[in-house]
């Protein structure tokens, strides 16, 4: 199965369902690289969302000594021959004092390709996030930003205790994001059904009355 269709039956699912997959297939691992803790809010919900993670550093609060072109990470994103789930990381020393997703980058984000947006820090301009249909992630809100720059792009970033690397295959929902390695995959999807039968079952009224005598 090839990597767009794979994303495409990911989109059937839920990030618990796929991190319950994950175990029947590999067993426990390091919640840190597996899924995002509980301080990563989803501000825009629509539906599960299923893409690509396209990544990048930046300074929203102070002028940096060094910094690179904004535009690396929107052409990354416009670059990706796949769904992107655009993730920026604030690595201010005062993190989430300034927000690094609005409105506009939602707009520019949705015409590039990018299917969800999730900011390792703070976020603003929800009505108009909303007006782009963006589904949006981040772990504080606040009104404001100074200097926005773009550090780097396509490094690893850590979102709310979950590292990511550009190219990993990402499921977020209102639950948060669950990182799915490419390699089992296919896999897992098989266990997605699986498991979806099984506590289908468990939550019955039948199932229920049967085991407890009801």
């Amino acid at each position: 199965m090839n990597l767009d269709n794979i994303i495409t039956e990911f989109q059937k699912y839920d990030s618990a369902t796929v991190q319950n997959a994950m175990i029947l297939v590999r067993g426990y691992v390091d919640a840190n690289i597996d899924y995002t803790s509980p301080e990563l809010k989803c501000y825009n919900f629509i539906e599960p969302v299923v893409g690509i993670a396209v990544t990048g550093k930046v300074t929203p609060l102070d002028e940096p000594q060094s910094k690179i072109d904004f535009d690396d990470f929107y052409n990354n994103i416009k670059n990706c021959e796949y769904p992107v789930f655009a993730i920026l990381m604030d690595i201010e020393e005062d993190t989430g004092r300034a927000a690094i997703i609005g409105d506009v980058m939602a707009h520019m984000g949705k015409e590039l390709g990018a299917v969800g947006m999730v900011a390792a820090g703070s976020i603003r301009d929800i009505p108009g996030i909303k007006k782009a249909n963006m589904p949006v992630w981040g772990t504080g809100r606040v009104p404001g930003h100074g200097p926005f720059n773009l550090i780097e792009t396509q490094t690893q970033v850590n979102v709310a205790n979950l590292s990511i690397d550009s190219g990993d295959l990402i499921i977020g929902d209102e639950d948060g994001l669950t990182r799915i390695p490419i390699e089992i995959a296919e896999e897992t999807l098989i266990k997605c059904e699986e498991v979806r039968q099984k506590e289908s079952k468990s939550m019955s009224k039948e199932d229920i009355a049967k085991r407890f005598n009801l």
